[in-house]
């Protein structure tokens, strides 16, 4: 690999800053705060249940994600009132950046609109119309974009192909004043049960992408298991080898311990872990309890890795900064709400939650 210096991508919330880069710990982005195959949580968000979306947001970033996706894209409902909800109730509870995830125009505007901070915008094409009505709304409000590597022509089985995709995106970026280091590209991850030269495809291209544009990546990371049995192994095998590639972020699950772990050792072996603190804290937080059950119970078997480690992945983040904040009293708050029938205390019952134009 080239020894071209890393770029940094930085977004943030109202309180907190992340730093994308090769050079910077890999960030995960938290992927479950989206109802698309989760019917229950679809049918929740439209109804305006969102106790869901509170235990997810909570869970993965106890869990070591940097960032959260957010989706809303339920079909028949109102997409942009629910995503600028969602956003809103997400960042109450929550002080990491968010990805403003939505394929419709209005719904990604709804959500910058309400957002505080520099969010991550996923997402724009190389569409022509797309690139039109979104770049500038990239511009408007400061932001940082996932570029998607097809076009008006779809997605392509050769990444020379995405490659170039990817350029123009880049290119049209700038045009409208947005600078390299606010796109990061998606190559578009495809089925490894469906494509046998899925993974080598992928890493190549994000090789090209880091060497020749510079840019940062991201990528569904999971897309690459879709069809396969024991799909976190798969995916936990993908990921260090997309990172020594170049793959600075993805979207994925943080809960999927293996997936944690093997994220960790890869920041550890690219030399993104000074002294591999986080890796040797992360093993104490998983020993140090189990010895103590251990000395209670005799015959309890100690877990001696991060992947078998109990409580949350604080470890991930501390290199990095303070660990990120849980607005308990947010989260409290909340479910008081939903105790009284969605009104806040002291308010009359005719004003609910639905009530403020933003769904229900």
């Amino acid at each position: 690999m080239t020894a071209r210096a890393a770029t940094h991508t930085v977004v943030s919330s109202a309180r907190r800053e992340v730093v994308i880069g090769f050079d910077r710990p890999f960030t995960i982005i938290g992927e479950r705060i989206n109802p698309t195959g989760r019917k229950l949580l679809a049918e929740e968000m439209k109804a305006g249940d969102f106790s869901r979306v509170e235990r997810d947001a909570v869970a993965q970033v106890e869990a070591g994600a940097q960032m959260l996706d957010v989706n809303a894209g339920i079909p028949l409902a109102d997409e942009p009132a629910i995503l600028a909800r969602t956003i809103q109730l997400v960042q109450s509870l929550v002080d990491v950046p968010l990805s403003i995830d939505s394929s419709i125009v209005e719904a990604l505007e709804a959500g910058l609109a309400v957002y505080q901070g520099k969010p991550l915008v996923n997402s724009v094409t190389g569409e022509e119309e797309r690139l039109e009505r979104v770049l500038p709304l990239i511009k408007r409000y400061g932001a940082a974009v996932v570029a998607i590597s097809n076009d008006d022509t779809g997605i392509s089985e050769d990444p020379d192909v995405r490659f170039e995709v990817a350029r123009r995106i880049v290119e049209r970026a700038a045009d409208y004043g947005i600078p390299r280091e606010d796109v990061i590209v998606d190559p578009l991850v495809m089925p490894i049960g469906a494509m046998a030269t899925a993974g080598q495809q992928v890493f190549r291209l994000v090789r090209r992408l880091l060497e020749e544009l510079g840019v940062n990546t991201t990528c569904g990371a999971s897309n690459v298991s879709f069809g396969m049995p024991d799909r976190e192994r798969i995916n936990a095998a993908f990921l260090p080898m997309a990172i020594a590639s170049g793959l600075t972020s993805a979207i994925t699950n943080p809960l999927a311990a293996e997936v944690r772990a093997a994220i960790m050792a890869a920041d550890v072996l690219m030399g993104n872990d000074q002294d591999s603190a986080r890796w040797i804290r992360a093993h104490r937080d998983a020993v140090l309890p189990a010895v103590a059950a251990r000395a209670a119970t005799p015959g309890t078997p100690a877990p001696l890795s991060v992947i078998e480690g109990g409580g949350p992945g604080d470890a991930v983040q501390r290199a990095a900064g303070s660990r990120p904040r849980i607005n308990r009293r947010a989260l409290a708050a909340a479910a008081a709400m939903r105790d009284a029938g969605g009104r806040r205390p002291g308010e009359a019952p005719a004003r609910t939650l639905g009530s403020s134009g933003t769904g229900a």
